[in-house]
């Protein structure tokens, strides 16, 4: 007697570990997503804070003027930041790229001094750099010229939308397969507690008294499977920033936290919808189909 108790405690351990270990899976994989999806959206913004525009001033352009223009632009909602670049500089800066002095090849410096701004990244698109544009030729008179790249800004926006749709429909289309490979884990827990289920029917249990513990205990299933995720997920984002320095820009406590807050909602959310459809499946079974499924 004492063996029969322990092989069906041993199968029952066996079982529920195995479906836990086959949740934890399907949230590492969810989490992975998840963080993906951050990492695009922190790096899209990254991107678009260093893209900007020029602002090339006019030679006889008074220091009163230039500071006055400065402070206009600092105010800006649309600028993140702006550096002045003096002639000087200018030339340093084009020295050092070619290598010699276009001053001692003309005679004098052919540069003019200018503004470099830093756009937020809400700002970052050819509208609303032509609408920034507009505003300020028609608004200041010190401003010779004002040089940005359309095309490359373009086709950076193009790139980021066409990279976050393909990551929404990745999402998508995993949260569907994790969905069905959760349900197939709990699924076949209730199929094994099927007579039981059916047991509990015929003494006058109510379907949500017969659901209830089947629910609570995949929930704890779920949030045990989403702590082995998320520390898995902790494992490779450790590894991550010891092989790349520059993921530290992106990645930080804060993100972290929230992969882990959704991969445990996910977690309870999941499992808890799985199991009550699991369970009703037999709760509405006669007792003689509960042979043939």
């Amino acid at each position: 007697m004492s063996e029969s108790k322990s092989g069906r405690h041993i199968t029952f351990f066996n079982a529920r570990l195995t479906s836990t270990i086959s949740i934890s899976l399907v949230l590492f994989i969810l989490g992975i997503i998840v963080l993906m999806g951050i990492l695009a959206t922190r790096l899209s913004m990254y991107v678009k804070e260093n893209m900007g525009f020029s602002i090339v001033l006019k030679e006889d352009v008074k220091e009163s003027q230039v500071k006055k223009l400065q402070k206009k632009l600092d105010i800006a909602p649309y600028v993140r930041a702006t550096q002045y670049i003096s002639k000087e500089d200018a030339l340093k800066e084009l020295e050092v790229e070619l290598g010699e002095n276009p001053k001692d090849l003309l005679g004098f410096n052919p540069l003019q001094a200018s503004i470099e701004v830093k756009l937020r990244s809400d700002y970052a698109h050819p509208d609303s750099l032509t609408w920034i544009e507009k505003g300020l030729r028609k608004g200041t008179v010190a401003i010779d010229d004002i040089v940005y790249q359309k095309d490359l800004i373009q086709l950076v926006n193009d790139n980021i939308r066409r990279i976050s749709f393909m990551l929404l429909g990745l999402a998508v289309v995993l949260m569907l397969i994790s969905f069905a490979l959760i349900s197939n884990t709990i699924r076949l827990g209730a199929y094994s507690k099927r007579f039981i289920i059916h047991t509990m029917k015929l003494v006058g249990a109510t379907p949500a008294f017969i659901r209830k513990p089947f629910i609570i205990s995949n929930i704890i299933n779920g949030i045990i499977g989403a702590f082995i995720a998320m520390a898995l997920l902790s494992g490779c984002v450790y590894y991550l920033l010891t092989e790349f320095d520059n993921l530290y820009t992106l990645i930080d406590i804060s993100s972290l936290f929230w992969v882990f807050v959704i991969v445990l909602l996910l977690g309870v959310v999941l499992t808890a919808i799985s199991a009550w459809f699991a369970v009703n499946r037999y709760i509405r079974m006669d007792r003689d189909n509960l042979y043939y499924v």
